[in-house]
This record gives C-alpha cells, structure tokens and sequence, in this order.
C-alpha cells in the first residue's frame, strides 16, 4: 500500500470537537449552567417556605410592639412563641406568658387592612420582622378557669383563691392595679394582665364587655418561652414561683 495515501487517509468519522456530539455536549453545559443559576432562587424560596412553615405550626418569633410587660419585656424584643406548649392536652397556667389574638374578648369591632398589605405584614411577622397584627396580644395569665380573682386587698394585692400574690415582675413602681375588680373566671378562659399596670390595656379594661375581660383558650396562639433578641438580653421564661402557692379553684368566690 502507498505509504503517501496511508499519511494523506483521514478518518471520515467527526472528531469530538466537531459535529453532533459536539453539539450534545454544548446543550448539556448550557443545561447545568442554567440549573446552577437558579437553584440559589430555588433555594432560597425553600428556605422561606420552611421558615414559614415551622413559624405557623411550632414555633413563632414575635416583635414586641408596646411597653405593656415591661420590665419583662420592651419594645423591639424578639421573643420565641412556642405553639406547641398547649397542643397535647396541656393549658396555660397562672404566670405564663401568652400571645394570644385578642378579636371577641379585647376587640369587639372589624379590624380593616389591605389585603396586599396585610399578606406582607402577616410574612414579615412570621419571620418577626413586623409588628404582629394589632389584634395579637402579650400578657401575663393571672387567673385560669374557675379562680377567683380579687383586687385589691388590705395591703393593695391581688389575690386568686383567697392567696396574695406577691409580683416581683412588676414595673418599678406600678401598683398591682389602680382598679379594683372581684371575678371568677369561667371554664375555659384566662384572665391577663401586663406587667406594666400603668401602661397595659388587659382583663381590667373589658370588664363590662362580653366574656367580662377574659381570654377564651382557643384563642391563645402559645407561650412565650425565649427573648431571642436582642442577644443582650436574651433568656427563657420561669414561672414566678408565688404562683405555686395559690390553692386550686373552689368553685364561685371559692
């Protein structure tokens, strides 16, 4: 054979930078570089949507928005909400601190707001970047079902089935309650004060309204357990221990 036509043959097959395969290798490179682009989106929607997921159904970072509990809590707090705490057969207990939504026992007219901008507001609080709705209230629970619940007393306390109920969480010095009330707490209900008597709108602004001030427990969306920030400030929440000493309910003005 000719050695000058063997050096001159070329092989009629493309090479691998040529032709249709080169082409199937370029459509694949455009396919994962656009998959690289947009997963940082699809990511981050993921994210979001977790977020917001264990922010309805577990847990909930809520912005405090008035000086109504302070010292215990001030404006800009981020509290942790846990909502599972009275899921499982469990109940708020006196000395709890509860968020609750206020519509039918602290709010008794139709609350107004853009559709748009209450779907952004209701984000925004979720993630605790807004103030919550103005229907959502923080208040510490006095009473529960069937107590007995009286101010104020030779000594200007508050007493719950007959027992004082000494207030070490109260703002420097605010009164236990400028108002005097007597009221059993029916079944099912709470009755909530802010530890800043002076500046709180709570169970003593509604007494002449239906469910007399009290808070039904469907309405409680959870217990604040944890300032999350600012970091300064960060701890959990223990029951006050005077509230251990409160026999239970005997019925009417037990």
């Amino acid at each position: 054979m000719d050695t000058d036509a063997q050096l001159t043959e070329r092989d009629p097959s493309p090479t691998p930078d040529q032709g249709p395969e080169q082409g199937s290798r370029f459509a694949r490179f455009r396919a994962r570089a656009a998959g690289l682009r947009h997963r940082p989106v699809t990511l981050l929607a993921l994210c979001l949507a977790f977020v917001l997921l264990l922010s309805t159904f577990i847990a909930q970072p809520f912005l405090i928005p008035s000086s109504s509990m302070e010292n215990t809590l001030r404006i800009g707090d981020r509290v942790l909400v846990n909502k599972l705490a009275y899921r499982f057969g469990s109940a708020p207990a006196r000395g709890d601190v509860v968020v609750f939504d206020g519509t039918g026992s602290f709010v008794h007219r139709e609350q107004g707001e853009n559709p748009v901008t209450g779907l952004l507001r209701g984000a925004g609080a979720a993630l605790g970047l807004a103030r919550p709705a103005e229907t959502d209230y923080v208040k510490r629970v006095i009473g529960t079902g069937g107590d007995h619940v009286t101010c104020c007393d030779k000594r200007g306390r508050i007493e719950v089935n007959g027992e004082p109920v000494s207030e070490a969480y109260l703002h420097p010095g605010d009164a236990p309650s400028s108002v005097d009330f007597d009221i059993v707490v029916p079944e099912g209900r709470l009755w909530v004060m802010g530890d800043h008597r002076t500046r709180s709108s709570d169970s003593r602004d509604h007494l002449g309204q239906p469910g007399g001030g009290t808070v039904p427990l469907d309405k409680v969306i959870g217990r604040a357990d944890l300032i999350t920030w600012p970091m300064s400030r960060w701890r959990t929440f223990d029951t006050p221990g005077t509230f251990d000493r409160i026999p239970a309910a005997a019925g009417p003005h037990g």
